[in-house]
């Protein structure tokens, strides 16, 4: 089941309220990045985050599974996005362990 339009703008809305967020269509649902960092994905209307040790540590009941179907990576599910400084907080401390984007390899000209 894909996100919802609404799902979409309402996660959205809450998540930006931690900060710089910005988002990336991927087959038909969403990457989230945080600070140019990717945090985790939009699928089946829930937010998954990576699960860091921070994530775990903050959000130690919360439900894991896989985003999609063939997903290598069980990640936690944030349920209560109206908890807001719980989710800023989450996402402070994601983005200290997570590790820098990749830089972008210049297009060749021909």
């Amino acid at each position: 089941m894909a996100t919802s339009a609404q799902a979409y703008e309402y996660m959205l809305e809450q998540l930006n309220k931690a900060g710089d967020i910005t988002t990336r269509k991927m087959m038909g649902e969403y990457l989230v990045y945080f600070k140019r960092k990717l945090i985790g994905n939009i699928c089946d209307g829930q937010l998954y985050l990576k699960p860091t040790d921070s994530a775990l540590r903050l959000l130690p009941d919360a439900d894991r599974d896989y985003p999609y179907e063939g997903s290598k990576t069980l990640m936690i599910i944030m349920d209560d996005l109206e908890n807001t400084e719980l989710l800023s907080a989450v996402l402070h401390a994601m983005y200290e362990e997570l590790p820098e984007p990749k830089p972008k390899k210049a297009k060749s000209k021909k």
